[in-house]
């Protein structure tokens, strides 16, 4: 009798210690939906961020009565923004709008690009299937609880190893390699003419910290230095 006053007593500990309080000084912290963000990683992908950056603004150009486009170079680019300068040149011509080399009488775009470092060790989520060996040269997408693998890693185990790790890999090819990176750049396109934003548009990706330099940002920042002392 007495081991079941304990066990029920622990039970009620534990559905309350599962409550939250009614109250509280501050919001409780919560994370984010799960969503996906593109890792730039070779200058094809600067062709392709650009492109969709242009069918964006091109989406907003058809509402307003058409004109002669300028895109505005910066001063001193970097190797990134003298490349999505050109790449977005490129697909606005190839889209059929006349774009000038000079601003006279033309709307102007401009890019504005922040880059953005986080601390380091950042978490990141797991991806929903492991490679797991359920016997010898057999191989199988571990299911965890909810997650849409089953059938996947049913194949796998059913064909054997090789089936499963080139199931895995297609599987996992989805996402970038690494941990989280530190950086991330935001980059934002104006359209505009001497009164107001005619189109405007955002987006945000994560970079590869070693690549810091192409985005304008020193590859110093990402380290720290030690004075080592030795023995005199």
């Amino acid at each position: 009798m007495a081991s079941k006053k304990i066990a029920l007593a622990l039970i009620a500990a534990a559905a309350l210690g599962g409550c939250k309080t009614p109250y509280s000084p501050a919001p409780l912290a919560t994370n984010f939906p799960t969503t996906k963000q593109e890792k730039l990683q070779a200058a094809a992908h600067w062709t392709a961020i650009a492109s969709h950056m242009e069918q964006q603004l091109a989406g907003e150009l058809k509402k307003s009565p058409p004109r002669p486009l300028y895109v505005a170079s910066p001063a001193n680019p970097t190797p990134f923004q003298l490349a999505i300068n050109n790449q977005l040149i490129s697909s606005l011509v190839s889209d059929g709008y006349v774009v000038s080399r000079t601003p006279a009488g033309a709307l102007q775009i401009s890019l504005d690009i922040q880059a953005i470092t986080f601390a380091p060790n950042r978490k990141q989520a797991p991806t929903v299937g492991v490679a797991t060996a359920i016997a010898t040269g057999v191989w199988v997408l571990a299911e965890r609880i909810g997650d849409p693998v089953g059938k996947l890693g049913r194949f796998a185990g059913a064909a054997g190893v090789g089936a499963g790790i080139d199931a895995y890999q297609w599987y996992g090819s989805e996402y970038a390699s690494g941990p989280t990176p530190r950086t991330e750049i935001i980059i934002t396109a104006s359209v505009t003419d001497e009164h107001r934003y005619v189109a405007r548009t955002s987006n945000t990706y994560y970079v590869a910290d070693a690549d810091r330099a192409l985005y304008g940002e020193a590859p110093s920042q990402l380290s720290q230095s030690f004075q080592v002392k030795g023995d005199r």
